[in-house]
């Protein structure tokens, strides 16, 4: 691999239009050299303690939170509000900015300034031990910029190089069942009473999700097509159905509650660009995507999700709670109406 000096790196981010993870993508880096080049220049290294930041970054008020995967994207517009620390798992639970946090994969935490002819851009980005990208906080023109400077301040470290080692990234984990504990699957899957269970159960079976749901059968799960996922944005964006919609990585989870107001496909991408919602999805990325349904003390969850070739998990989409507008017999009907996988037809 060829070195690049922080210089260099400056001079091609400067010279290249596109988004800095396919330059580093091409380049051979992980996204955060791209950004530790910069130390110095616009960009400071901070603390990415979760109990230190995620408050600092919910004083700035009114900011754009990104999330994405290798085949999506999700942004919400809002503020950072009921923050709720803990060792293993965080959140913050604002009907706008809805994330679930994994602390571990917080490694590599920066304020960044660029100045563009038209302004400075601001953000904070925190990527994971490999380099890659966790979360993002863009400000906006409403945003607190006396708090902006106290975070700066207040969260920088003593380290400021621009430059650092980075771990390999790990492999995305295949399909893993155990077909000599399907009937064990199913059994404790029908006396769940909680999705959050589910993790639990198929740990405990050695399988993972994808594994499960290629097992597990009816009335438990069923094969969609891959054409099924245009089909429910379009649906739900024709409809006004309300869903939630949850895009992560290993570090984080964002969710999206609420209505698709503007569908534009545009080339592989699929893409929602609502004022305070924006989300980008890869659709020649979709490899596998299950109806599933899991029972629950307030009635059946039932959900859609899409698989890349390699078995990561691209996304969720849930209905909406009845409790915050949705109407779970609409979600039901529009989710029992996708196409299915013409295998699993016949």
């Amino acid at each position: 691999m060829t070195t690049h000096s922080p210089a260099d790196l400056r001079r091609l981010q400067a010279e290249d239009t596109g988004r800095p993870v396919d330059l580093a993508a091409k380049l051979g880096l992980p996204e955060a050299a791209l950004v530790l080049a910069h130390v110095g220049h616009g960009v400071q290294r901070i603390d990415p303690t979760l109990g230190r930041l995620i408050p600092a970054i919910q004083s700035l008020g009114e900011v754009m939170a990104l999330t994405r995967n290798r085949s999506c994207v999700i942004e919400k517009v809002g503020t950072y509000n009921e923050f709720h620390d803990g060792e293993h798992a965080a959140m913050t639970l604002d009907a706008e900015i809805d994330m679930r946090f994994f602390p571990r994969h917080w490694v590599h935490a920066f304020a960044v300034e660029k100045e563009t002819e038209a302004s400075v851009k601001r953000s904070v980005q925190v990527f994971d031990a490999a380099g890659d990208a966790v979360h993002k906080v863009h400000l906006r023109e409403t945003s607190d910029l006396t708090a902006w400077q106290a975070l700066k301040r207040d969260l920088v470290v003593a380290d400021q190089s621009d430059s650092a080692e980075f771990g390999v990234r790990a492999p995305v984990e295949p399909a893993k069942a155990a077909p000599e504990r399907i009937d064990a699957l199913r059994r404790e899957w029908s006396e769940m009473t909680d999705t959050h269970q589910f993790n639990t159960l198929i740990h405990r079976l050695k399988m993972n999700r994808l594994g499960a749901y290629r097992v597990a059968g009816a009335p438990y799960v069923r094969p969609l097509a891959v054409d099924a996922v245009p089909a429910l944005l379009e649906r739900v964006h024709a409809g006004n159905v309300g869903i939630m919609f949850f895009v992560g990585n290993m570090g984080c989870i964002e969710i999206h509650s609420g209505r698709i107001e503007s569908l534009k496909p545009m080339g592989p991408w699929l893409n929602v660009l609502d004022p305070r919602f924006n989300l980008h999805l890869r659709g020649d990325h979709i490899a596998e995507v299950w109806a599933v349904e899991k029972p629950t003390k307030r009635g059946p969850a039932i959900s859609v999700e899409a698989f890349d070739a390699e078995g990561a998990l691209i996304f969720q989409c849930f209905g909406l709670r009845p409790e915050k507008g949705g109407d779970a017999a609409e979600w039901a009907a529009l989710v029992q109406g996708l196409p299915v996988l013409a295998e699993a037809a016949e």
